[in-house]
Order: C-alpha cells, then sequence, then structure tokens
C-alpha cells in the first residue's frame, strides 16, 4: 500500500513545497496534494516518478506509515525566526534518523536513557548535579558524544542538506534525541552537544519550551557543565587577557569566545576586560573559527561499534539502507562526521541475533 506519509516525509527531508515536488516530478501540483492527503492512489508508474524526484527507492513510499513529529515535540532555536522549510526538513530528517535508530535498536542491546529531570532548577545548579549523579566531579569533560550515548542519549548527524540548523534536540517513544550540525568547529558542535543535553533534562516533557529564555537557559547549563566555576577558580583566569585565553581553553576544549563568556558570567572578569578579551580575539580570528583548536569532531563511539559489529557479520550501510528501503548515502548523511563510515559490509545475511552493545566513557 502507498503510503502518504512518507511521501510527505520524503518531500520535507529535502525542503520542498508540494509544488516543488510536482514540478520536478513532472506531476500536477494537485495530484500531489491528493496523493499526500490519502485521498488517491497513485499507480505504480507514477510512484516511480515521485521516488526518483525525492531520491528514494519506490519501496520507501510503500512501507507502513510513519507518524511524522510535531514540531512543539522538538527544541528549534530561534523557532520563530526560522522559515517553515527549514523547520520541516529537520523535522522530516530527524524522523529518518529514528528508522535507522529502531533498525539498530532492533538488533543491539543499546543503553537505556538514564537523564533526570531538572526543570525546576537554576541552569548552574542543574550542571552541578548532573556532573555529580553521573559521577563526574568537576573534571573537565572527554568526548562528550560518548558522555551522551553512555547515558541513553541517541545522538545523530544533522545532515549536511540542514546547514541552516545548529542542533536540536527531542524526546521519540520515551527516547532522547540530540541531532548536531557539522559544519561548526569541533568546540561549537561539542557545546552544541552540552546544550541540547541542558533542554533536554531541563525543559522535560511532550512539548519542550521555545524562545529565547529557554535558548538562554540551555547555554548557561553548556556553559557551566562544560567548564565547572571551582575548575575555573582553581586556574587563576581573574580578568584574563585574549593570549591567556588562547593559552587554557583547551583545558575544556572549548571555544576562546565561550571561555571569555564564562569568565565574564562568573564576575572573573569585569566588562572592560571581557570587551578588550573578546576585540583582541575577533581580530584573530575567533569570532567565526578556532585557530589552533581541537583537530577533529568528536565522534560517537555508538555507531563506530554498531558498524563494526555489523561487519563482523557480514552486514553493513548496504543492509541497513536495504531493509528500510534507503540509499546507503542517505543512511551515512546521519552519521557523518560520528562515525567512520567507510566500515562497511557487503554481506545480505539478516539473521543475526540481538548483539550486546556496551559503550564506555
Amino acid at each position: 500500500m502507498f503510503s502518504p506519509s512518507r511521501l510527505r516525509i520524503a518531500r520535507k527531508r529535502r525542503g520542498w513545497t508540494v509544488t516543488t515536488l510536482a514540478r520536478t516530478a513532472g506531476l500536477s501540483t494537485r495530484s500531489v496534494s491528493t496523493y499526500e492527503n490519502g485521498r488517491q492512489e497513485p499507480s505504480a508508474p507514477t510512484i516511480e516518478q515521485l521516488a526518483r524526484a525525492v531520491e528514494v527507492p519506490s519501496t520507501f513510499l510503500l512501507g507502513d506509515d510513519v507518524d511524522e513529529v510535531p514540531v512543539d515535540a522538538v527544541s528549534f532555536r530561534a523557532l520563530s525566526k526560522m522559515p517553515a522549510r527549514a523547520r520541516d526538513r529537520g523535522l522530516a530528517s530527524g524522523r529518518i534518523a529514528m528508522l535507522i535508530n529502531d533498525w539498530i535498536e532492533a538488533r543491539f542491546d543499546l543503553p537505556a536513557p538514564d537523564l533526570p529531570t531538572l526543570d525546576n532548577r537554576h541552569p548552574e545548579q542543574a550542571a552541578q548535579e548532573l556532573r555529580s549523579r553521573w559521577g563526574l566531579g568537576v573534571r573537565p569533560l572527554g568526548n562528550v558524544v560518548h558522555l551522551l550515548e553512555a547515558h541513553g542519549v541517541r545522538v545523530y548527524s544533522a545532515t549536511q542538506a540542514n546547514t541552516d540548523l545548529d542542533a536540536f534536540c527531542m524526546y521519540h517513544n520515551g527516547r532522547p534525541f540530540v541531532f548536531i550540525g557539522s559544519d561548526k568547529t569541533p568546540e561549537r558542535s561539542r557545546f552544541d552537544a552540552a546544550h541540547e543535553l541542558g533542554h533536554l533534562i531541563m525543559h522535560r516533557g511532550d512539548q519542550l519550551p521555545h524562545g529565547l529564555d529557554a535558548e538562554k537557559d540551555a547555554n548557561r547549563f553548556a556553559a557551566a557543565f562544560l567548564m565547572p566555576a571551582s575548575d575555573l577558580l582553581a586556574h587563576n583566569l581573574r580578568n584574563a587577557t585574549a593570549s591567556h585565553i588562547r593559552a587554557s581553553k583547551g583545558r575544556w576544549s572549548v571555544a576562546a569566545m565561550a571561555l571569555a563568556h564564562r569568565l565574564n558570567e562568573l564576575g572573573l572578569m569585569s566588562e572592560w576586560a571581557y570587551r578588550n578579551a573578546c576585540i583582541d580575539l575577533a581580530r584573530a580570528g575567533y569570532r567565526r573559527s578556532e585557530p589552533g583548536g581541537m583537530p577533529s569532531h568528536e565522534s560517537s563511539q555508538l555507531l563506530t561499534k554498531v558498524l563494526q559489529q555489523l561487519r563482523s557479520s557480514g552486514l553493513g550501510i548496504q543492509q541497513i539502507a536495504a531493509d528500510l528501503s534507503l540509499h546507503p548515502a542517505e543512511v551515512r548523511s546521519y552519521m557523518f562526521g560520528l562515525a567512520p563510515t567507510v566500515i562497511e559490509g557487503n554481506g545480505l545475511r539478516t539473521d543475526t541475533p540481538p548483539a550486546s552493545l556496551q559503550v564506555v566513557h
């Protein structure tokens, strides 16, 4: 049976309107609209036309209906200013990533979600309490993606097509998801991951709050989680100069500007010292890039292990794609920068028993 919801998701994940799809597929807008609304069943040749246009195998459009993610369930930054097509692209792409995640969870024992609800805490307090619950102390954190995965967060890439989305998060069927963009510096992507973690623990429920206050709270949480106040106080950074900030930022693997802002937020830099440091850092190129920063983006230990175990069983990304009726390139796009997707197998086995998959940090 043709699935209207799958056609809508396939269209939206490309950022297309119904009119754009109709024009690309060589069909009328009215026809495409009736197909998406379930008022008419397209013929087999028409399904092929639609599938070619949205770049999925035709069998993708013949699968079971897929529930779409409601806008209010997702934490998007500056939602009121975000174009509807960018928002829909993120929602639809996220939904396809969840299909990939369902495939993985059916075959591996993944870590159960372990996120407390801290929705009545100040961001600084929430960060301290989470570090305490997870036994992190005040030491600098290692790979934040690994840390999230170890506590049951499913982390995927916001595909390269979603360059207008920094990062976003949501709960789906009780599982927390974080999607991270790959077009920022590693330090900023790391901060984004911590920012989304803040949303997940402070803004729980089916509907995550949107707006400036929620974003500010998530930013404060990320700064406090990555750069604990007591650790900063122990490193003599009061009224630090730009050169001192550049020399110190590596301890916490954060952007120089983020460290300067955190010091100012904690009252360790006067407004005058903070302003001068930001001017000097901007002149040195730290406004948009991170000279001398982390050599690469943080990776996913979970996805890497999944691919390694699939390969040892004669499976690979091609098998995930075949089972989900997706092109392999699309499956790879949700792991872009997170896992060595060159680790692939070409086997066709589909009877592999569930495997235990442990993630450590």
